[in-house]
């Protein structure tokens, strides 16, 4: 095992797979000469030539659409938004042309594209930065959605999700990319898009969190575990394929569900996860399902409103008191 940062994990799956099919190129803003809004692409411009590690202006819908394009005619691209609230410019290219092509064209055409960047909150960046994605892009069949929470299954699924066939929305955080995280040394490491983790094993209750709402599920287990609570900690990793059964086995293991979301509530994962639940599993379930979410309004830029905006470690730990029936 190597211990590398989240952007460092990133740049390794990139780098090892460019090296792998020459048909597979980056493009996006600044990832060249300036080496990566957030230093992911560091190194790669003096490695692979700018005709594969490629800057682009400020044109998110046009270079998208080259994207699909280069995709459809036997190249690989992963292109690159310097932030998924970004993508909003080339929704009409990941909608209508990435996500529908292939089944538009009976499977004449395939569609293998990755489009990666930062998603989610990170910090006071006011409203038009801080948009939770996954709910959006996973409404769309014929689109992967995946949103690693550590530096190892980043590397893992960002390489499967190169070699899909299919359009993936890769969706890190910028609040992550300095974490660091042991990841595997394997000379070709892939982890299977649609297969859940289970972060830690438990049978009083479940606690299903993606993407940085992660690391407030291990700390909510770990405050239940100091008063003998054991609670079991589900990492989806893939947003859709979603693996529901894995999420339905630990219910019927504890018979009760906490989801930390930061998605804004309407239509959020947690909604459709609390769907399935109730659909496979709902004899099985001992208290109703509670959603953390974030908070259902534009995102605000004070920091006490930000924090209190955010799914909140203190809510999501009484969440798992109250579905235990513990207070």
């Amino acid at each position: 095992m190597a211990v590398l940062q989240f952007r460092e994990a990133i740049r390794a799956a990139m780098t090892e797979e460019m090296e792998r099919d020459e048909r597979i190129f980056l493009m996006g803003e600044e990832v060249a000469e300036y080496n990566g809004a957030y230093k992911v692409s560091e190194g790669m411009l003096a490695k692979f030539g700018p005709k594969r590690v490629i800057d682009t202006p400020i044109s998110e819908n046009g270079f998208a659409g080259l994207g699909v394009g280069a995709a459809m005619n036997g190249l690989r691209p992963i292109i690159e938004f310097m932030t998924f609230n970004f993508s909003f410019v080339a929704i009409d290219q990941i909608v209508n042309n990435a996500a529908k092509i292939r089944y538009m064209s009976g499977g004449q055409y395939k569609i293998p594209i990755v489009f990666r960047g930062p998603n989610g909150a990170a910090g006071q960046l006011a409203a038009t930065h801080n948009t939770s994605t996954e709910s959006i892009y996973a409404t769309l069949p014929g689109i992967k959605v995946i949103s690693p929470s550590n530096p190892d299954d980043a590397k893992g699924l960002l390489k499967s999700a190169i070699r899909d066939e299919n359009p993936v929305i890769f969706l890190e955080s910028e609040s992550m990319y300095a974490m660091k995280g042991e990841v595997s040394d394997e000379e070709d490491y892939l982890i299977p898009i649609g297969k859940a983790r289970i972060a830690r094993e438990g049978d009083d209750v479940t606690i299903v969190a993606h993407g940085k709402s992660y690391w407030i599920a291990l700390r909510v287990a770990d405050r239940l575990a100091a008063e003998s609570f054991n609670a079991e900690v589900i990492d989806p990793r893939t947003i859709r394929p979603l693996d529901i059964d894995t999420i339905v086995e630990s219910i019927k293991k504890t018979n009760r569900c906490v989801i930390i979301d930061e998605s804004t509530p309407f239509a959020s994962i947690s909604s459709e996860i609390t769907y399935q639940i109730q659909e496979r599993a709902f004899d099985w379930l001992d208290a109703p399902i509670v959603r953390i979410t974030a908070k259902d309004t534009p995102t605000p830029y004070a920091r006490n409103l930000m924090e209190h905006y955010m799914p909140g470690e203190d809510d999501a730990y009484e969440a798992c008191r109250r579905v235990m029936y513990a207070d």
